[in-house]
This record gives structure tokens, C-alpha cells and sequence, in this order.
């Protein structure tokens, strides 16, 4: 099988990174992948091999319409000139510019096409986000009854395609992003929260670029509430992004900048799910949800807002907790309830371990993966 890809994730273009690995494991399903990564303002195009049979060609672009233009001649020509015949399969990393992009080469080169959605692009807060998420909203709503094969990154997904009823060829797919659980169970720690800030005597953690639909200011907002009966609790937060100096100002003027740290992203974060006592994921909006998945195999309780994976793999008060998007005070409740109940975290603890251990393998999810590729072609 021949596979055309189009993405504008740029750690594609970056050695060791976990998303050139997740390609090499992906062009292990094909007789050969060629990747297309339309990235914003990187200054150059180049391509490359990334293995025998995965080639990748980035393309420098300014603006949405440029990305369109762009990305579709690239595109056509990666098929022209490495003689594909016919790809068999154009996949697109999301509904919007990129599958635009796919649209064009897949009917160009009658290639079967497939949408895949990690991003709840249906949720009220995306389109609230900027006029740009409602254009794409609309564009997603063109493209999606025209896609061969529709996959999703989770059920919530899938019931908000249904519930708009798009009239799509096919059933959409779940396949969530696969974690490996067992390499973060058997991680060493390198890393020791407690030791890095001995000040601190219950750790809450964040991992997450530090964007607008990430509502990181809620989680400082619900904290700030619960340091005022448990003043050596410490918020750690890794990552970085447009938002960081607004967040900076935020914990300034409440007060608040000796219990909470913001630190830039590392790839050992493992070592800080182990080591810390709570995990929060505070999003307007989420696909899935991975560090929260990563944090439950690290045996690290969490809290998360009502988006992504939240009743399907993380249950409210069975092995996590979960509070409406928004909501800083039924937020600091939580984490109010979770700091003061030692008990009930070790619980979460055991059960979230349970339910995660139950996820797919690797060599089971790439084999639905592959399959979704497969069930593409048959029309």
C-alpha cells in the first residue's frame, strides 16, 4: 500500500522526536509513506528520508490560504514524481487546511481519502476561539461527507459527528493515540518533584502547551483558593507557549509566585508524574487527552475538565475526577477533596491503573490503524 500524508505537525521534521517515531512505526504498515508537513514561517522546504521507504517534504507557508496553495502543489508533485500511479490512500491530519490539501490530491489522483479528527473541533469553545475555528467548522462540515473513511482519537468524537449527522460514506473509527503504559510504568526516576522543591508538601503537576484553549488560568484561579487552608501546596507547570506571560502576570497579582512554578517543556516527564501527588488537565476543548492516560500509568491521580477521554477511559469518582469546562470553583473543590483525602487518591490510583492497562498494545493499535487505511480503499 501507497500512503500520502498531510500534516503541519512540525516534530515531524525533528530527530528523536516522539512524533518521527510514531511515523516510522506508521510507515512500517506501508510499502511507502511520503509525508507532506505544511509548517508555518520555518524558512526553508527541504525533503528528506526518515527510513527506506518514509519520505518527508516540508513546506514552508505564511497565512491559511498560502497553506492551500501550497500544500496542494507539493502534494501533486510528490505524486508525479515519485511515480505513485495512484496513491491508494491520502490520510489527512485534521479536517481543515490539511484535508483541503488531501481533498485536491485525492481527486486529483483518485486516491481514496481519510479525515482524521484529534481535535473536538465541535466543541462550542473551539468556534468561540477565533473566526478562523468557525471557518474551519464549516470547512470540516464540507469535507467530511466527501471523505472515503473518517478516524477519531475517541467516542466523544464520534458521538458529536453522529449527532450533527453528516452523512458520512462510513462509520467514523475510534482509534485512540496510542500511549505505551508499560514504558512510563518501568521509567526510572530521573527527576524528583520533591527534592527539586522541598518547600512543597503536596505537588499538583500540569504538562501542557501553554495556550488560550488550554485554560491553564482556571487551574492558578482554583488553586490560589486552596493554598488559603493548605499554604505549602505546590502547582508545578511544564510547558511553554503564547499564553506564558499572561500566566506569569495572572500568579503575580494574586501572590501566589512562591507555590507555583512554571518550568520549560523536558522530555522526562514521567519523573514528575511519578513524583508528583495530583495531575490536572484544565481544557476548554480536548481530542483525547494523552497526559492524563499518562499520568493514570504513572500512578499519578487525576482531574480533568469534561473534554477528551473524560467518561470513557477516565470516570468521575471511580478512578479520576471530573468537573465542567470552566469551572474554577467546582474545580478547587476537587482539588480541595483530593489533597485532604489520602485515601481516596490511593484508590483512584489503583483503579485508573486498571482501566488503562486494558488499552490497546502497540502491535494492536497499529494493526487498526492499518486497517483503517485498508477499509479506505474498499469502495
Amino acid at each position: 500500500m501507497k500512503v500520502l500524508m498531510i500534516s503541519k505537525d512540525s516534530k515531524i521534521l525533528e530527530e528523536g522526536s516522539a512524533v518521527r517515531r510514531r511515523m516510522l512505526d506508521y510507515g512500517g504498515l506501508a510499502e511507502e509513506l511520503h509525508i507532506v508537513v505544511i509548517v508555518r514561517g520555518t524558512g526553508k522546504s527541504e525533503t528528506f528520508k526518515i527510513a527506506d521507504h518514509i519520505f518527508v517534504y516540508s513546506v514552508n507557508f505564511e497565512g491559511s490560504f498560502n497553506y492551500i496553495v501550497r500544500g496542494t502543489a507539493v502534494a501533486r508533485k510528490v505524486v508525479s514524481d515519485n511515480h505513485f500511479g495512484v496513491a491508494d490512500v491520502v490520510t489527512c491530519q485534521d479536517p481543515f487546511e490539511s484535508g483541503l490539501v488531501g481533498w485536491f490530491a485525492a481527486k486529483r489522483f483518485r486516491s481514496a481519502f481519510q479525515l482524521q479528527i484529534h481535535t473536538d473541533f465541535l466543541s462550542p469553545f473551539f468556534c468561540k476561539e477565533s473566526l478562523l475555528n468557525k471557518i474551519r467548522v464549516r470547512l470540516a462540515g464540507w469535507l467530511l461527507p466527501r471523505a472515503d473513511c473518517v478516524r477519531v482519537v475517541s467516542r466523544r468524537i464520534k458521538e458529536s459527528l453522529k449527532a450533527r449527522d453528516y452523512r458520512l460514506k462510513s462509520e467514523p473509527q475510534v482509534i485512540p493515540i496510542f500511549t505505551d503504559v508499560k514504558k512510563i510504568e518501568d521509567a526510572k526516576v530521573g527527576v524528583n518533584l520533591r527534592a527539586k522543591y522541598p518547600q512543597f508538601n503536596f505537588f499538583i503537576l500540569m504538562a501542557s502547551r501553554l495556550a488560550r484553549e488550554k485554560n491553564i488560568g482556571m487551574a492558578i484561579k482554583a488553586v490560589s483558593k486552596v493554598l488559603e487552608g493548605h499554604p505549602s501546596v505546590g502547582l508545578v507547570i511544564v510547558g511553554d507557549g503564547p499564553e506564558k506571560e499572561n500566566l506569569q502576570s495572572q500568579i503575580a497579582n494574586l501572590k501566589i509566585s512562591k507555590n507555583i512554578i512554571i518550568e520549560n517543556w523536558n522530555d522526562d516527564l514521567p519523573s514528575y508524574y511519578k513524583t508528583a501527588d495530583l495531575f490536572l488537565l484544565t481544557s476548554n476543548y480536548e481530542g483525547y487527552g494523552m497526559s492524563v492516560v499518562e499520568a493514570m500509568a504513572a500512578g499519578c491521580p487525576a482531574i480533568m475538565t469534561d473534554v477528551g477521554l473524560a467518561g470513557e477511559i477516565l470516570a468521575d469518582g471511580v478512578n479520576g475526577l471530573v468537573v465542567p469546562v470552566g469551572d474554577a470553583v467546582r474545580l478547587g473543590a476537587a482539588i480541595l477533596n483530593m489533597v485532604e483525602d489520602p485515601y481516596k487518591r490511593e484508590a483512584m490510583v489503583k483503579r485508573g491503573r486498571e482501566a488503562i492497562f486494558r488499552l490497546p498494545d502497540k502491535e494492536s493499535f497499529l494493526e487498526s490503524y492499518k486497517q483503517s487505511w485498508m477499509s479506505c480503499t474498499v469502495r
